[in-house]
């Protein structure tokens, strides 16, 4: 019996350049940036009504580089979602995490990736190198679902609330460091990125 995989190598072997007409992938369409206005009005749904007016918003240029595109008067900032990405996101957290959060956005334009960003991090933190807040700071976040950017509404998002303490544990909280059904708990107990997880609908 002929194997098929014999039969097309033969073929390939005698016109070369049969292999070659396998149709090429189209390349990837260009991210679509959208107008600061929309941008910004995605980036703030992630918070509390009363506190999108005074939020602080970094979206994406024309180039698609990170860039402020509002400065708010308000303690919290927020990030539009990347149009890199398929899905919608937006994370809005407090300003005193602001150094932190944008160490983490620097090191990975840097190529630095995955768990090695945080080694950084902590690392700086504790050489005195990088000031965490000595305060209890908000984040707030959306996830997936459906954005329109002419009405400026998300749909099907999936919420995510935290509150970073750090270097808190269960034992400085009073609370689990683990899942426990709807119960907050502590996440990354006693590093610098420790937070209390909150369950959407509690």
């Amino acid at each position: 019996m002929i194997r098929p995989a014999l039969v097309f190598a033969s073929i390939a072997a005698l016109s070369p350049g049969l292999a070659a007409q396998a149709p090429t992938p189209a390349p990837a369409a260009p991210p679509v940036i959208l107008p600061a206005e929309q941008q910004i009005a995605g980036a703030v749904l992630a918070l509390p009504t009363d506190l999108r007016p005074g939020a602080t918003v970094l979206g994406y240029d024309a180039g698609g580089k990170l860039v402020s595109l509002r400065k708010g008067a308000g303690d919290m900032i927020c990030l539009a979602s990347d149009p890199k990405s398929a899905q919608f996101h937006s994370a809005c957290y407090h300003s005193d995490m602001e150094p932190f959060m944008a160490r983490g956005r620097a090191l990975r334009e840097s190529g630095i990736k995955g768990p090695q960003v945080d080694t950084v991090r902590f690392r700086e933190v504790k050489e005195g190198k990088l000031a965490m807040p000595k305060n209890p700071s908000a984040l707030y976040q959306l996830f997936g679902g459906t954005f329109d950017p002419v009405k400026g509404e998300v749909t099907g998002a999936t919420p995510l609330y935290v509150v970073y303490i750090p270097f808190s544990t269960g034992k400085s909280t009073g609370l689990p460091e683990k899942p426990v059904g709807k119960m907050p708990w502590v996440m990354f107990p006693g590093t610098p990125k420790a937070h209390i997880m909150f369950t959407p609908g509690m």
